[in-house]
C-alpha cells in the first residue's frame, strides 16, 4: 500500500494484513474516537483520533518485529494485533471504560467478541490468522503479546510521544528508537538489554510526568466523572443496550446524552465546557483507607449521603475516588550483568516516583458552582476529611 504521512512517526508502511483492515468498519469507527477525550477540554490541540495511534502503535510494532528477528506468520499476527488494539474502546475511551466492564464485565482488551465474526473475523481468516489467537495477543497473552499489552508494549511507546506532540506538552517526548532497538526476550519476558536502566527509567518519568500534567488534570477528571454518571443514566433511562452503547463514536454519545431527558442538561453541560467545579479536593494523608479502596458501590452510595446532607439533588454531586495509586511500569524488566531485574529493584529513582504519585493523588468532589460550598462541608462529614480550603477555580 502507499505510505501513510503521520504526524509522528513521518511515512507509516503497513503490510496487507493492515490495508484490509483498514477498510472495516470496527477501524473506522476509532476515526471518531478521542485519544484523549476530555483532556482536549484542557489542550484544544489535543484532537488527535484513536485511529492514527492505532497506525503508530503497527508502525512501531513492526520495528520492533524487525528489531527482535520475529518473522513469517507469528510476525504477521503480531502486525494485526497492533493494529486492533484499541478496536475494544467505547465512546470517549477510557472515560467510558468503568461503565462497560460493571455492564458487560469486559475490559476494552478482550476483544475476542469482536473478532469472532463479520467483517475483522473474515479478513483475519483471509490472511490466515486465527481471529482467537489475534484477539489472545491484543489481551498480551504469551511472550509476543507483551509487545502489545505490557510494561515495554508499543502502545505505550505510541502514545506518550504522541500525546505530547498534540498536546504540545515535552514530557512524553521518548527515545522510542533507542527502547525498540533495545528489547530483547529472555526466558520468555520482554526485557530492555544490558545498559538501558537509564532507558527505562526514561519511560517511567515521562509517563509519571505526563500523568501529572495532561492524563490527570483536574479538568479532564471533572469532565471525565460528569461523562460516566450521565452514561449510566443514559443506560439506565432508556433502551440502549450496553453492546450498541459500547460501539458508539464520541459523537453519537452526546448525541444520545442530548437527546435523553435524565442526561440532557449535562450533555449540554459537557459540550460547552461549563463543567461542575471542586467542591473538595483532598490529598493522600487526608482520606481514609476505606475511603480509597471504594468500590463503585460504595461511591455512589457516598455521593447520594453528601448530596443529602448538602440538601442538593443526587445527580449534582459526583464523587472521584482515583483509588490507590499504581505504577506498572515500575516492574519493567532491565539486564544488569547478565540478570534480569525488575526496574525497582535497580532504580532508586523508581521509589522517588512512587512518592510523588501519592504527593499528587486527590480525592474529588465536584457539584455546579452555586452548590460548592454546601457540598464541601458535607463531602468533609460524610468521608471523614480534615480540610482547610475548598479549592474551586477550574481553569
Amino acid at each position: 500500500m502507499q505510505p501513510i504521512k503521520d504526524s509522528v512517526h513521518d511515512h507509516v508502511e503497513l503490510p496487507p494484513v493492515a490495508e484490509d483492515l483498514l477498510d472495516t468498519d470496527p477501524l473506522q469507527r476509532l476515526r471518531h474516537v478521542k485519544q484523549l477525550s476530555t483532556v482536549r477540554l484542557v489542550y484544544p490541540s489535543a484532537n488527535h483520533t484513536r485511529f492514527e495511534h492505532s497506525l503508530g502503535v503497527a508502525h512501531l510494532a513492526d520495528r520492533a518485529l524487525d528489531h527482535l528477528g520475529v518473522e513469517g506468520h507469528r510476525a504477521k499476527m503480531v502486525r494485526a494485533a497492533a493494529l486492533l488494539h484499541d478496536v475494544g474502546h467505547g465512546p470517549y475511551g477510557h472515560q467510558t471504560e468503568g461503565v462497560i466492564e460493571r455492564r458487560l464485565g469486559r475490559h476494552h482488551d478482550e476483544v475476542g467478541d469482536l473478532l469472532a465474526s463479520g467483517e475483522l473475523a473474515a479478513v483475519l481468516e483471509r490472511h490466515d490468522l486465527d481471529p482467537r489467537r489475534v484477539a489472545a495477543l491484543v489481551a498480551g497473552e504469551g511472550e509476543l503479546g507483551q509487545l502489545v499489552a505490557g510494561e515495554l508494549d508499543v502502545d505505550r511507546m505510541d502514545y506518550l510521544v504522541r500525546d505530547a506532540h498534540h498536546t504540545g506538552v515535552p514530557y512524553g517526548t521518548i527515545d522510542h528508537g533507542r527502547l525498540l532497538r533495545a528489547l530483547r526476550f529472555a526466558g520468555g519476558e520482554l526485557v530492555l538489554a544490558e545498559g538501558n536502566v537509564r532507558t527505562a527509567e526514561s519511560l517511567l518519568v515521562a509517563r509519571a510526568l505526563m500523568n501529572a500534567t495532561v492524563y490527570r488534570h483536574h479538568v479532564s477528571r471533572i469532565a471525565g466523572t460528569m461523562l460516566e454518571r450521565a452514561s449510566e443514566r443514559l443506560l439506565d433511562a432508556t433502551d440502549l443496550s450496553p453492546e450498541r452503547f459500547r460501539r458508539l463514536t464520541d459523537a453519537e454519545l452526546l448525541a444520545a446524552l442530548r437527546d435523553c431527558d435524565a442526561t440532557a442538561e449535562m450533555a449540554d453541560r459537557l459540550r460547552g465546557r461549563n463543567l461542575y467545579k471542586r467542591a473538595t479536593w483532598a490529598e493522600w494523608d487526608a482520606v481514609s483507607e476505606a475511603v480509597v479502596a471504594s468500590d463503585h458501590e460504595a461511591i455512589r452510595r457516598y455521593e447520594r449521603e453528601i448530596a443529602a446532607e448538602a440538601g442538593v439533588p443526587e445527580e449534582e454531586v459526583v464523587l472521584d475516588a482515583p483509588g490507590e495509586p499504581s505504577m506498572p511500569e515500575s516492574s519493567t524488566r532491565v539486564v544488569v550483568n547478565g540478570e534480569i531485574r525488575r526496574l525497582d529493584d535497580q532504580s532508586p529513582l523508581v521509589e522517588g516516583l512512587q512518592a510523588a504519585h501519592r504527593t499528587q493523588w486527590r480525592l474529588g468532589v465536584y457539584a455546579p458552582e452555586a452548590e460548592t460550598a454546601a457540598v464541601g462541608e458535607a463531602a468533609e462529614a460524610v468521608l471523614g476529611l480534615t480540610l482547610s480550603t475548598h479549592p474551586r477555580s477550574d481553569r
